[in-house]
């Protein structure tokens, strides 16, 4: 059947974050375009007499992130090219996750360049929710941290990539040459930590693990911390550190500010090795002018959910 077949769908509210009231203590969410956090980038206030969408609503990127698709848990108000999906009969949370995983199936469908406006209705979803759908528990992650997150202090200082890594290009794998298998298979893709498939390599020709890859092509300035070996495709850099010992947690902390130079590159403005190299990143720095790894690492692992990486 088709989307349309199993649900009522609504545009989106087309709110702009930046002319609302963001307030920490509302219960009202707001959802863009982003495959992160659930489509939610922030809380607002009411919008005067306009309602915000009910809790238990999926809502589907039409743009950005295309058909990036969550349920929502909480009433919500939306940006732009969001679409909302009213479920036409009775559904389980169950049921609606899977459905999301269904319409999020067809994103290789799209592009930036080419939006679901007109073709979300018209994607094919199962006529059924299978049996073991029911079954699954679904417990949420809990963690041992405090709920408040600190704040960062300190002095900051630039740095030039190159002086903090050593780089290593990703190579080239075409599909022919590709046998499933148990190793990592990174790509220029920006969820599931850069994974695209998982296939079989020699231990030789496997990329060791305790790095950082950066994506120059496709979803260009996605960063990840690797803990696993990997094979990187040729889309991917894999930063490993020099002169310095990296962990998990300064990793992850060093993670967050390369993806913060994102909006400087795109498909058409590649992150290429050269670049990637003179480009300049703040870090929080020592006295004697370098980079505060423990105190990246002390931040880490004060933040809520910490104790779960």
């Amino acid at each position: 059947m088709k989307v349309s077949d199993a649900f009522i769908l609504h545009q989106g509210n087309g709110f702009e974050l930046y002319n609302m009231n963001q307030s920490e203590n509302s219960d009202i969410l707001f959802v863009s375009r982003t495959a992160q956090n659930n489509g939610v980038v922030g809380a607002v206030d009411r919008v005067g007499a306009v309602k915000p969408f009910p809790a238990g609503l999926i809502t589907v990127a039409l743009g950005g992130s295309v058909l990036s698709s969550f349920v929502q848990r909480k009433p919500f108000y939306t940006a732009f090219h969001i679409m909302v999906l009213e479920p036409k009969r009775q559904m389980t949370f169950n049921e609606k996750l899977y459905y999301c995983m269904c319409i999020q199936g067809n994103r290789y469908r799209y592009s930036y360049g080419r939006q679901a406006n007109r073709t979300l209705k018209d994607i094919d979803i199962p006529d059924a929710v299978p049996s073991w759908v029911n079954q699954v528990t679904i417990t949420p992650i809990t963690t041992r941290r405090a709920a408040s997150s600190p704040a960062l202090s300190g002095a900051w200082a630039e740095y030039r990539m190159g002086d903090l890594f050593r780089f290593v290009k990703g190579r080239r794998l075409t599909k022919e040459d590709m046998i499933d298998g148990t190793t990592n298979y990174l790509g220029a893709v920006s969820e599931n930590n850069g994974v695209r498939q998982r296939i079989e390599v020699a231990p030789e020709d496997m990329s060791p693990p305790n790095c950082i890859t950066v994506n120059y092509n496709g979803s260009v300035g996605e960063a990840f911390y690797q803990s696993e070996a990997f094979w990187a495709s040729d889309d991917v850099n894999i930063l490993y550190a020099d002169g310095w010992t990296m962990n998990k947690y300064n990793a992850l902390f060093i993670v967050t500010v390369i993806k913060a130079n994102r909006y400087r590159f795109s498909y058409g403005r590649k992150w290429t090795l050269e670049k990637m190299k003179e480009s300049i990143i703040k870090l929080p720095a020592r006295p004697n002018g370098r980079p505060d790894f423990e105190y990246m690492e002390a931040y880490i692992k004060s933040l809520p959910y910490s104790d779960r990486i």
